[in-house]
């Protein structure tokens, strides 16, 4: 008994002492030939959802007594399987031949006459699994032996329930591995993180800034153009912060339709409105210990805005149609490309928000301002369109740089990476057709004395520049036709977004950042 004791717990210890099942099945073996006639020793899984028995563990030179590999069961043998390993009693040809015959066919194993014991194993987890153990031949395993062998199925059962857990947690990381990798792929970058282009030269202010503000939590209040990358400027804040190992939530506050603001920063109850099927926990909730990112602060309306002060004031939360109060700890991060301290003095943003946003403002300059780093940005964004359209990675040449250099990027950062992917593109891994790009081409020689309206003279004119009106205006124009058209109305089947063929709420946000009032356009109702 002592013996058995002692054996038993040298199997425990080398059970604990590897994590991969296969590494201990050689040395378990040799441990239990001192105590029992032992040929070989397998360790197999079976898999439900399969119907399957797989191998996952042998003691070396058991290929002929250790089975024929997977082994595949009807569905009512599958049922005669985990009956038996639910009942936990070992199988023996000697103790119980038919039982044992008939077991050992569902299973193909080739035992070629030798005495053999299989134990069942079910852990704790889960995992079911049976433990083969085969005599030398023409030797017989003893009451003594199989009681040892049989002991061992708690141990071993353990074993194969962390080997289980073990692949699982490497599936997953494979899985995690293979999405890292096609998100890389489709960001056209190769490694993860956020990549600061001009932090060591046009943008040195501003990451100092940055880093005498990210370990305190102080809100910080991002201004610039659109376009200047105030997110990746938030993100940096919250890298570098204690918080980095916390959740980081990007809120834009002009794509949330405005009766929907409540539920989607606070959070809702259900059954607090039409449609709120289940309980939500607001972007507040979910950024706790973490960074709460509002982009275009600007655009939250004034009734919100009261709201959005008591929660950065109080530290408190109430989901609408809830009545607890929810603490939350969030670092807040503002950005605007808008005139807040103007929509102050024109009592559209409330001042006492503006307080409380502005501790620590930091300004990010445009791109026009800082042509420094125009080529490295060139370059960055050259890499990630080779990358992204799987083609040859072609850098700007020094005339690229100056024609670059030279263009006043309204669009800032944003319209840069746009343009070098379009030239990536035109270019077709050959060349950057940053000219056709840019849109300074030449148009073709066809198309350049196309009269413009019909008039005799329109040739003869065509070489005369032309007054354009820019972007926002022909915008403005087209949206305001499309209000007219449909007499105000924004949504629905007759209204201006159906026919723009946009999103209401995208479509509400240009309105906004261009100032067009649909009201002026609803006809009042005709007098009888």
């Amino acid at each position: 008994m002592a013996a058995t004791a002692n054996t038993l717990l040298s199997v425990w210890r080398e059970v604990c002492r590897h994590q991969e099942i296969n590494e201990s099945t050689d040395a378990l073996c040799a441990l239990l030939r001192a105590e029992v006639p032992l040929a070989s020793l397998v360790l197999r899984r079976y898999e439900p959802d399969h119907h399957r028995i797989r191998i996952v563990a042998m003691a070396s030179g058991t290929d002929e007594l250790g089975g024929a590999g997977d082994v595949h069961l009807t569905d009512e043998n599958s049922k005669q399987l985990v009956r038996w390993l639910r009942k936990a009693e070992p199988l023996n040809p000697r103790t119980n031949p038919n039982k044992a015959k008939s077991f050992a066919e569902w299973i193909d194993w080739h035992l070629s006459g030798n005495d053999w014991l299989a134990a069942p194993l079910v852990g704790e987890h889960g995992s079911l699994g049976i433990m083969t153990a085969v005599a030398p031949a023409k030797k017989l395993f003893s009451a003594s032996d199989a009681r040892l062998l049989t002991s061992l199925s708690e141990p071993l059962a353990a074993a194969l329930d962390n080997d289980a857990r073990l692949h699982e947690i490497e599936a997953l990381r494979q899985a995690a591995e293979a999405e890292r990798r096609s998100l890389l792929r489709r960001l056209g970058r190769d490694k993860m993180g956020d990549t600061i282009v001009g932090e060591d030269s046009g943008l040195l202010h501003v990451m100092q800034r940055v880093e005498m503000v990210s370990r305190s939590d102080v809100p910080v209040l991002i201004l610039g153009e659109t376009g200047t990358g105030k997110e990746l400027v938030a993100r940096a804040i919250h890298n570098r912060g204690d918080r980095h190992n916390a959740p980081f939530i990007r809120v834009n506050c002009g794509a949330i339709p405005r009766e929907l603001i409540d539920s989607q920063l606070f959070g809702h109850e259900k059954g607090s409105f039409t449609g709120a099927s289940d309980t939500r926990q607001g972007w507040f909730e979910r950024a706790d210990m973490g960074t709460l990112f509002l982009d275009e602060i600007g655009e939250l309306p004034l009734d919100a805005q009261v709201r959005l002060l008591r929660v950065l004031q109080d530290g408190f939360v109430e989901r609408v149609g809830g009545a607890k109060s929810i603490r939350v700890n969030v670092r807040l991060v503002a950005a605007t490309h808008r005139d807040l301290a103007g929509m102050v003095r024109e009592a559209t943003f409330r001042e006492d928000l503006w307080y409380r946003i502005a501790v620590f403002p930091i300004l990010l300059p445009p791109l026009r301002e800082r042509p420094e780093d125009i080529p490295s940005m060139a370059r960055h964004f050259a890499e990630r369109a080779a990358v992204r359209f799987g083609l040859t990675p072609i850098m700007p040449t020094e005339p690229d740089i100056r024609m670059l250099q030279s263009y006043d990027w309204p669009g800032n950062i944003r319209e840069l990476g746009t343009v070098i992917d379009r030239a990536a593109i035109l270019g077709n891994g050959r060349r950057l057709e940053l000219a056709s790009a840019l849109g300074l081409a030449a148009p073709p020689p066809s198309q350049a004395t196309i009269p413009m309206s019909g008039s005799r003279n329109d040739a003869a004119n065509s070489s005369r520049p032309q007054l354009v009106a820019t972007l926002d205006v022909a915008m403005r124009q087209h949206i305001e036709a499309a209000l007219r058209a449909t007499q105000g109305r924004v949504e629905g089947t007759c209204g201006a977004a159906k026919l723009l063929a946009i999103n209401p709420h995208t479509l509400r946000a240009r309105m906004r950042k261009l100032k067009i009032d649909w009201s002026t356009f609803r006809q009042p109702p005709s007098v009888a």
